[in-house]
């Protein structure tokens, strides 16, 4: 692969990897920091049959990208009703809620949080 199309793959990677969402659950291990370092060492996707190193890394990069765009969720809508079961309404709601709150919590509301999880009165 030339150095010119090498160049611009790495660069459409760059591009995606600088907007990707940043993981505040796990702050310390991030995707963009995995990708870029993948992307120092060699070749970034694999070769398949009938494509070049070209090919292979420009459709790893527009998978990436994809995936920014949602365009599988906007692809494939999911009913409302899916988001709200009839046993617990408010699931995904409080699930969202709660994975917000997490990084934000100190050690005590964390310790407390895993109490109340292990004992419940209904």
């Amino acid at each position: 692969m030339s150095g010119a199309a090498k160049a611009a793959a790495a660069n459409h990677f760059r591009g995606a990897l600088t907007r990707w969402p940043k993981d505040t659950l796990r702050p310390d291990c991030q995707l963009q920091d995995v990708l870029a370092k993948r992307l120092q060492k060699g070749p970034l996707a694999p070769v398949t049959a009938g494509a070049t190193q070209e090919q292979a890394d420009l459709k790893q990069a527009n998978a990436l990208y994809s995936l920014l765009q949602d365009r599988y969720k906007n692809k494939y809508r999911a009913p409302e009703k899916l988001f709200e079961p009839r046993s617990n309404p408010t699931y995904y709601k409080d699930l969202l809620k709660e994975l917000e709150e997490a990084p934000h919590r100190s050690w005590l509301g964390r310790l407390t949080k895993r109490l109340s999880g292990m004992i419940r009165f209904t």
